[in-house]
């Protein structure tokens, strides 16, 4: 799969050869919060975040975090898996998602990327193949969802994880399991990317 590179993270100017993917999902947010009927400063009081940020985002000159984009969206009142590319394809399956039918998310050059692996009709567990860049990472602050569990297993690289303070070094092959309540962040480190099977319960996009 070839990863799309040099998209920024917050507050990182913008590069033009990436501008179409940005300038979509900022569209995509603009759209959303006119059609609620919300201005930009009542969005960062909602989401916790700057003016400024809604702002770039929406015009395409920054990709937020995974933690600031949650907190858009939520802002927003809309699920994050509407931001997700849909797929080419007109067959739906409520059983099976082939590989080219995975929706998929790119936060960028200094971010991740997410696979939805499992059936939008499937609410109750959800799976996803995420690759986090080299000096990727979800962000600083640590999050957390208020119900259910998370697990998963390191495909290859490695992988930082901390879980309520508590920080491991994860490997290929290594795998692991917490509540959703816990608050979480991980990152990768190392010149390669981790690739990591991502387990949620319950689906969260």
């Amino acid at each position: 799969m070839s990863l799309p590179a040099n998209i920024p993270t917050d507050e990182t100017p913008a590069d033009a050869a990436d501008e179409t993917g940005r300038a979509d999902l900022g569209t995509r947010l603009r759209r959303r919060r006119k059609v609620r009927g919300l201005s930009l400063k009542e969005v960062a009081r909602r989401a916790e975040v700057s003016i400024g940020l809604i702002s770039q985002v929406e015009r395409g000159l920054t990709m937020p975090s995974v933690r600031s984009l949650g907190a858009i969206c939520s802002a927003l009142e809309m699920p994050v898996g509407w931001l997700f590319d849909t797929a080419d394809t007109d067959e739906v399956d409520d059983l099976v998602v082939r590989r080219h039918q995975r929706r998929v998310l790119d936060l960028g050059a200094k971010g991740m990327v997410k696979e939805l692996m499992t059936p939008d009709s499937c609410t109750g567990i959800q799976m996803m193949r995420l690759v986090i860049r080299p000096s990727g990472s979800t962000g600083d602050t640590p999050y957390n969802h208020p119900s259910g569990a998370k697990c998963g297993t390191v495909l290859s690289g490695h992988l930082m994880l901390e879980v309520d303070g508590d920080t491991r070094r994860l490997a290929a092959g290594d795998s692991f399991a917490f509540d959703a309540t816990c608050m979480i962040r991980f990152w990768c480190e190392d010149s390669e990317a981790a690739e990591v099977l991502w387990v949620v319960t319950p689906a969260v996009y």
